[in-house]
């Protein structure tokens, strides 16, 4: 029987849809996207933020989730050992890795795009009288709420190739949260001579560009920001591609 490309993505989003996991790491992305909105949106007072910038600011952790999210989507199968399996239906094996990707990619994008909206709107009925209120129509409002929804999704992605190129679910796991939490927070204790430009295009800081309405002095405009971090991606697909054809599972 031939395996097309199509079957390839059809049994990964299978998998993908059938494990509990799935739908409580989804759930809670959402749930972290939208809480942490409303709450900043409700307690936020000062004028430095707007409503949109409030809405998203539970973003860091929602994009922590996804991310676990593709980790253990790339990386369950090498610890159940049922990537031999996988691997034995697609010899070509490449297939595997780029329908992995776009499953968890996608539906990343979908969810947390929604999420981003439901969290802009819920926030906005709550917003603090100190803040100024924003519609979708307002420059810049609909760019930032799509922008996190693709930003997001290239982080699940992100996860997926972590997973598929250590082949560990905490080893993927703590790599990301080593580069999307912990690496902008060091190069920020490092002099100003070499954090003020390197910091714009660490991975996060990048992929916030996107999201962000107000844009910080030094920071990337938000599109260059999405095409730097969508840079690393490719980088660790390259990465995690290379391993799966050239080592054994």
């Amino acid at each position: 029987m031939k395996i097309t490309p199509g079957g390839v993505v059809a049994a990964e989003w299978t998998k993908f849809s059938s494990l509990r996991s799935t739908w409580i790491t989804t759930g809670i992305s959402v749930l972290l996207l939208i809480a942490f909105g409303v709450i900043a949106s409700a307690s936020f007072s000062g004028d430095s933020l707007s409503a949109v910038d409030l809405a998203l600011s539970g973003s860091i952790l929602a994009a922590l989730t996804v991310g676990v999210l593709g980790a253990l989507l790339g990386a369950s199968e090498y610890t159940t050992g049922m990537i031999r399996a996988t691997l034995a239906a697609v010899p070509r094996r490449l297939p595997v890795l780029w329908s992995k990707s776009l499953v968890a990619g996608l539906a990343a994008l979908v969810v947390m795009t929604a999420g981003a909206f439901g969290a802009f709107a819920l926030g906005s009925a709550v917003l603090n009288d100190g803040v100024a209120a924003l519609g979708l129509g307002d420059d810049g409002v609909l760019r930032t709420l799509f922008g996190a929804g693709l930003y997001l999704g290239l982080v699940a992605v992100l996860g997926v190739a972590l997973g598929m190129l250590v082949r560990s679910s905490a080893g993927a796991i703590a790599i990301l949260a080593g580069v999307l939490l912990i690496l902008p927070g060091l190069v920020a204790l490092l002099p100003d001579s070499i954090s003020d430009p390197v910091g714009p295009y660490l991975p996060s800081n990048a992929g916030n560009a996107v999201m962000t309405l107000t844009q910080a002095d030094g920071s990337l405009a938000p599109w260059t920001g999405l095409a730097v971090f969508a840079g690393y991606v490719v980088v660790a697909l390259a990465a995690a591609a290379y391993r799966l054809k050239k080592t054994d599972a």
